[in-house]
């Protein structure tokens, strides 16, 4: 919610400028509020604000996942009980990295996924590595359940298929990188985990990891809720 508000605040700031200046032909895309997210395009601090757009709007958050190599079907709105339900969600099947296993999400959560590929995993991973990710896995992302599934209390983010939980990353040089086992390791894989974490928490609303609690000590957490938190 912080990060929404100081991107608020800098529009509002900058308000005189990008009234001029977007319409000089070589001001870029990805600099201009209005105009549509490009999965190309570097993250910034207008990135929050354009993925907030694709909320309720699902026909433009097609749109941009059709920018990535995402294998995705359209699904249709559904409740399974009180606070569990989903809406402009997708279903995803494979990419140019492959999901273990497929999983059906929100649209805007599924397109923070294709930036975090882009623009975090794969240079990370070549930097750290000389290799690619070939594939992500992850414990779920729909679950009618609470938050830590207690029996009373505020529903998790997953009772909207609006979060990820991350627990690993394979690698075309046959690699292997656990968040259980390489979180803190002082090498190639901690670091490349730490990256990770760190770019996710410009494209989630909410990243939480093992330093957060015993209950995160396994996987990273990422999810498109209604509070910002980088832990």
């Amino acid at each position: 919610m912080k990060r929404r508000w100081a991107a608020l605040l800098v529009l509002l700031l900058a308000v005189p400028v990008f009234a001029v200046l977007p319409f000089h032909p070589d001001f870029p895309a990805a600099w201009t509020p209005w105009a549509p997210l490009r999965l190309s395009d570097k993250p910034n601090f207008l990135t929050a604000y354009k993925i907030s757009r694709l909320r309720k709007d699902p026909r433009l958050c097609r749109a941009v996942l059709a920018q990535t190599d995402l294998v995705f079907t359209p699904v249709p709105d559904h409740r399974t009980g009180p606070g569990c339900a989903f809406q402009n969600a997708v279903r995803v099947t494979g990419a140019d990295i492959r999901f273990m296993p497929g999983f059906t999400a929100s649209c805007p959560l599924a397109v923070s996924l294709a930036m975090l590929e882009r623009h975090v995993l794969q240079p990370a991973a070549q930097r750290e590595f000389g290799a690619k990710v070939t594939a992500l896995e992850h414990v779920g992302t729909y679950a009618c359940r609470n938050l830590y599934n207690r029996q009373q209390g505020r529903r998790s983010e997953h009772a909207t298929a609006n979060a990820i939980d991350v627990t690993a990353f394979r690698l075309s040089n046959g690699g292997r990188i656990e968040i259980t086992r390489d979180w803190g390791d002082h090498g190639a894989a901690g670091r490349f985990l730490l990256t990770v974490h760190d770019g996710a928490c410009d494209l989630f609303d909410t990243v939480l990891g093992p330093d957060f609690n015993a209950a995160h000590r396994t996987h990273f957490h990422m999810d498109m809720g209604r509070f910002w938190a980088c832990r």
